[in-house]
């Protein structure tokens, strides 16, 4: 029997980017927790298979086609919200692409794709989500982030580190304001999770991995569903006293000094 700190029974959550990947696990996990779930996906097929799998657990899902990067599209996600549900309590802002390419190449025009996409879409969705919770007086809202937004990935990370280290900014400010009034904001950093992008990247350049694992100290990957216990915590009672927090699911990657090393990593010398 499951605590009932963490019960989302009676609860509207909207999660982004729910077609697939985490943000399909964080979707699950909140239904599996009680949660009615709202998913926004530019991929509505994906929105819709989701959202079958959730209705199987007895939960209702609505699937909703949204692109993050338009601000009237992510309004338009909530007045939906409104008609269909008339509040929301959690919100998993996970959607968002970012860019990979040599910050001398980079076209400025290309940068203002990913902070239009991470950045701006990204707050609509937190300002309509927090003026809702705010007039309820209570709500939790989760920005997924990356530990490439607290320190420097390299290999031609630029906008997206630009863009993840401002939506950290963005959860401390927001938290700082809303907490008061009962909306706590906060963020969870994952490291490298196998999802199926990773998979051609690592098919593509094998010896990724292995930079990858070299800063990693459980010596793995992560896997998509374990964004289910961070994101049940942060979206329940169970965190009832914690806001602005920025989460690290990374394996330990943030503590590891950079040149640092770990039994059986790749880069550990006798």
């Amino acid at each position: 029997m499951s605590h009932p700190l963490f019960d989302l029974s009676g609860r509207v959550a909207m999660v982004s980017g729910g077609a697939s990947g985490m943000g399909r696990q964080m979707a699950l996990g909140f239904a599996e927790a009680g949660a009615d779930i709202v998913i926004a996906e530019i991929n509505l097929r994906g929105a819709e298979i989701t959202s079958a799998e959730i209705e199987s657990l007895g939960r209702r899902a609505i699937p909703v086609e949204c692109n993050v990067s338009d601000i009237e599209q992510v309004r338009s996600l909530y007045k939906t919200i409104d008609s269909e549900f008339g509040h929301i309590d959690i919100v998993g802002n996970v959607a968002g692409e970012g860019h990979i390419g040599a910050p001398e190449d980079l076209p400025v025009e290309k940068l203002q794709e990913v902070l239009q996409n991470l950045v701006v879409g990204r707050f609509t969705s937190c300002q309509e989500a927090g003026r809702r919770m705010l007039e309820q007086g209570k709500g939790s809202i989760i920005n997924f982030g990356s530990i490439g937004g607290w320190n420097s990935l390299g290999r031609g990370h630029t906008a997206y580190g630009m863009a993840m280290g401002a939506g950290i900014q963005m959860t401390r400010e927001l938290s700082t304001e809303w907490s008061s009034r009962g909306v706590r904001v906060n963020s969870i950093l994952p490291a490298q999770v196998w999802n199926e992008g990773l998979r051609k990247r690592v098919a593509a350049v094998p010896e990724l991995e292995d930079t990858f694992l070299g800063g990693i100290p459980m010596g793995r990957l992560g896997n998509p569903e374990e964004i289910k216990g961070p994101a049940i915590f942060l979206a329940s009672d169970a965190s009832s006293f914690v806001t602005g927090a920025i989460l690290p699911m990374d394996g330990g990657n943030l503590a590891l000094n950079a040149g640092g090393t770990y039994p059986g990593s790749p880069r550990a010398y006798a």
